[in-house]
C-alpha cells in the first residue's frame, strides 16, 4: 500500500509539473516538440522492454489490434499536441480544467458507447460541470475549447484502450511505434529545411527534446506500478493532484489571468467533481460494508 501511494504520488507530481518542462521549450514549434516526444518515447520504452526481454507480445499482434492501437495513437497524438501548444501559448489553467473534467467525460462516453448506466448523483455531477461550461461560454464569452478538446480526446483514447489487450508499457510502445515513422519524417524534413532545433539548437534544447521521451514514459511507468498496488478508489481521488498543480502553476508562476467571472465557472465544474468523487467514495464504502456484514444487517 505504501509503495503504491509513493508510485501514484510520483506519477501525479510529474504530470503536475509538466507545464514547466514544456515551457522551457516554448521557442520550439509545438509540432516539432510533439514529433520529438513521439520519437524519443519509443526509444525510451524500447530500451525498457529490451532490458526486461518483453518482446513476445509482438508476435501475437493481429491486424485488428494494430488498427485499434492506430486509432488510439491518433487520439493520443492530438491530445499531446493540443496540450503542448496550449501550455506554450499561455493556457495552462485551461489545460488543467480539461483534466479536471476528464473523469466526467469518461462517465458520459461509458453511457453512450458502452451502455453503462450512471447513477443519479453522477448525472447531477455532470450537470453541474456542464452548467459551468455553459456559464463560461455565455457569461465569460468564451467556450473552454482547449479544456473540452483535451478531456474528450483523452476520454475517447481511454475508450479505445478499453478494447485493447496489451499491457500498459507494451501498449504505449505500440502506439509510439505506429507514430514513429511519420514523426521521424517530419523531423528530418525540418532539419533539412534548416528549421529544426535538434542539430542547431543549444545543448539545453537538445537535452530537453531528447528527454521528452523519458519525461513522457516515467509517470506512465509509475502509474502502472501504482494501479497494481492500489484500489481504483484511491487512484480516482489522487488523479486530481496533477491538474491542481498545473492550475496553481498557471496562476501563480506564469500569472495567467483568473478573473472572478471565470472563477465562478470553474467553481461549478469543481462542485461537480466534488459531488462525483464523494458519491464514488460512498458507493465504494457501501459495497465493502455489504461484503463484510452478514445478509440482513441494516
Amino acid at each position: 500500500m505504501r509503495s503504491g501511494l509513493g508510485f501514484a504520488l510520483g506519477a501525479y507530481l510529474m504530470w503536475g509539473f509538466f507545464p514547466i518542462y514544456w515551457k522551457l521549450l516554448e521557442h520550439v514549434p509545438a509540432m516539432q516538440i510533439l514529433a520529438h516526444r513521439m520519437v524519443w518515447s519509443l526509444g525510451f520504452v524500447a530500451l525498457i522492454l529490451g532490458v526486461r526481454n518483453r518482446w513476445a507480445w509482438v508476435r501475437e499482434l493481429t491486424p485488428r489490434a494494430l488498427l485499434t492501437y492506430l486509432a488510439a495513437s491518433l487520439f493520443l497524438a492530438f491530445n499531446w499536441g493540443m496540450y503542448i501548444w496550449a501550455v506554450n501559448a499561455g493556457y495552462i489553467v485551461e489545460t488543467a480544467l480539461g483534466y479536471f473534467i476528464n473523469p466526467l467525460f469518461n462517465v458520459v462516453i461509458g453511457a453512450i458507447w458502452l451502455g453503462e448506466r450512471p447513477r443519479r448523483v453522477q448525472w447531477m455531477a455532470i450537470g453541474l460541470a456542464a452548467l459551468g461550461v455553459v456559464y463560461l461560454a455565455v457569461i465569460y464569452g468564451q467556450v473552454p475549447l482547449i479544456a473540452l478538446s483535451l478531456a474528450s480526446s483523452f476520454a475517447i483514447y481511454g475508450l479505445i484502450k478499453k478494447k485493447a489487450h496489451q499491457g500498459a508499457i507494451e501498449g504505449v510502445a505500440l502506439e509510439s511505434a505506429l507514430l514513429f515513422l511519420p514523426a521521424l519524417a517530419f523531423l528530418v524534413f525540418w532539419e533539412w529545411k534548416g528549421q529544426g532545433h535538434l542539430l542547431t539548437g543549444s545543448l539545453s534544447t537538445q537535452l530537453l527534446l531528447i528527454g521528452g521521451g523519458a519525461a513522457t514514459m516515467m509517470p506512465l511507468l509509475f502509474f502502472a506500478a501504482a494501479v497494481r498496488r492500489l484500489s481504483l478508489t484511491v487512484i480516482g481521488v489522487m488523479q486530481y493532484i496533477g491538474p491542481t498543480i498545473q492550475f496553481l502553476i498557471g496562476v501563480f508562476i506564469f500569472h495567467e489571468p483568473l478573473t472572478l467571472t471565470r472563477l465562478v465557472g470553474f467553481l461549478f465544474i469543481w462542485a461537480g467533481l466534488l459531488v462525483f468523487t464523494a458519491e464514488g467514495l460512498f458507493q465504494t464504502r457501501r459495497t465493502r460494508r455489504r461484503r463484510i456484514l452478514p445478509p440482513g444487517t441494516p
